[in-house]
């Protein structure tokens, strides 16, 4: 599902202040002549706007010029991005792009964004990170910051039943063991989520016989079974195609949540956080595979959507003895989509205090799926995005698709959400996984 925080998966709302501002009504009236009124006037006018972008309906109706935009611009230029062709402009595709855009404007609230102060402390952060991992190697050679996890055996997990959509399942609990590299900024505040500490995953399995398995990662503000069962096509990977599920809740989300919001601190403008989280990630979901192996799969493939796609991607160049990968919706470049989605007054701050055009670059590069080679196949690598994705954006995928040698991708006609509905993705997805899991004989650890 849809990344929805300011940062690397969501979009800024402009500040109330940034609109018509005094100088500008100021610079007709004569030096020297007094218009008491324009003060009040104005304030008048940035209280009401403050007042409105408090109202998350009165946010969503930015989603009809947004989508008259996009759809103007994919008329003209004949593109939806510099190497994505554009598909037919439809009825359907504006509206899925209006859902996308509707949901991004009433997920951000004024509270979301970044404080005068936040900017110097999180610019620290991340210079004494670029720092840090320079004199490491790490920037260098990215593979070497992720240490090999500890194996997970079944004596290592707490088992409880629960159920969900019409499925029974198991839910995996175990400690997640990871902590960040000493002298890692941010290390603290991400160590005190005590929650996160714990792993977890729902596992949905047939009772008979040696199967394929599959790792399905969600997207962000997911992690509950209700959500994750429709949001990963749980019936279609369990039941048609015979799998047994695994479902990883992803650091601070689901059970792990430490705000209202599942994943809430993941993505947020407290930028180590998203470094830590997705060290965490990939170290929690390699320690299950290991457990999985050890349950006689006979494949084991990956399935991610949105953030989740991130996550597989990082894997797949991680992790040994994968069979395939399916990303679906990805990000793939958190640094790039902070400069897409930031307005113009705190892209400018962000740049001039040092936080975008240098150091998270640089910083991020540890956990970039395109700092890695792809350990999967190719013939067992897939993705699946969507022209008017107006959250991960076509140029995403298409980056992605590059890094891996240009593997079989499906383009849809829809938005970021829009895949919930896709008979095209669904059949993409199955037929994926099918040719990966009827092709291998059993895995071994690699």
């Amino acid at each position: 599902m849809g990344e929805v925080a300011h940062g690397p998966a969501g979009e800024w709302i402009d500040p109330p202040n940034g609109v018509l501002p005094t100088e500008i009504l100021s610079e007709s009236v004569e030096p020297g002549i007094s218009v008491p009124g324009i003060d009040r006037i104005t304030g008048l006018f940035r209280a009401a706007a403050g007042f409105l972008n408090r109202r998350a309906l009165a946010r969503a109706t930015r989603a009809l010029p947004r989508t008259l935009h996009y759809m103007g611009s994919a008329l003209l230029s004949g593109e939806v991005s510099d190497s994505v062709p554009a598909p037919h402009l439809s009825l359907g595709l504006a509206a899925q792009v209006a859902m996308d855009e509707a949901l991004l404007a009433m997920a951000m609230t004024p509270r979301r964004f970044p404080l005068p102060g936040d900017y110097a402390r999180v610019s620290s952060e991340l210079a004494e990170a670029e720092s840090l991992y320079t004199g490491e190697g790490w920037i260098a050679k990215p593979d070497s910051y992720h240490r090999t996890p500890p194996q997970l055996f079944e004596s290592d997990v707490t088992t409880s039943r629960g159920w969900a959509m019409g499925l029974g399942y198991d839910r995996w609990d175990w400690d997640s063991g990871f902590t960040p590299h000493r002298g890692e900024p941010g290390a603290d505040r991400w160590m005190a989520f005590e929650p996160n500490r714990t792993a977890s995953a729902v596992i949905v399995r047939h009772p008979d016989g040696l199967r394929p398995w599959v790792i399905a990662v969600h997207g962000f503000c997911m992690g509950f079974p209700f959500m994750d069962f429709q949001g990963l096509q749980m019936n279609r990977l369990h039941h048609e195609l015979g799998m047994n599920v695994a479902l990883p809740a992803l650091p601070l989300h689901g059970p792990r949540r430490v705000t209202l919001v599942s994943g809430e601190p993941f993505l947020s403008f407290e930028l180590m956080n998203a470094v830590h989280g997705m060290t965490q990630a990939v170290w929690d979901i390699r320690r299950l595979i290991t457990l999985i192996r050890q349950q006689g799969a006979t494949s084991i493939s990956l399935y991610g959507v949105s953030l989740g796609a991130y996550t597989v991607s990082l894997l797949a160049g991680l992790a040994q003895g994968i069979d395939g990968v399916v990303a679906g919706i990805p990000v793939s470049d958190f640094p790039g989509l902070f400069h897409r989605h930031s307005p113009h007054d705190i892209r400018a701050r962000s740049i001039e205090h040092k936080i975008m055009g240098g150091p998270a670059e640089n910083v991020y590069r540890v956990v970039s799926p395109l700092s890695f080679a792809a350990k999967v196949p190719k013939r067992g690598r897939f993705i699946f995005a969507g022209y008017g994705d107006r959250l991960a954006f076509p140029d995403q995928a298409q980056r992605l698709w590059e890094h891996w040698d240009q593997p079989r991708i499906s383009w849809y006609s829809g938005g970021h959400v829009g895949y919930l509905w896709s008979k095209q993705v669904a059949d993409f997805l199955v037929s994926s996984l099918r040719q990966v899991s009827t092709s291998r004989s059993p895995s071994s650890e690699g």
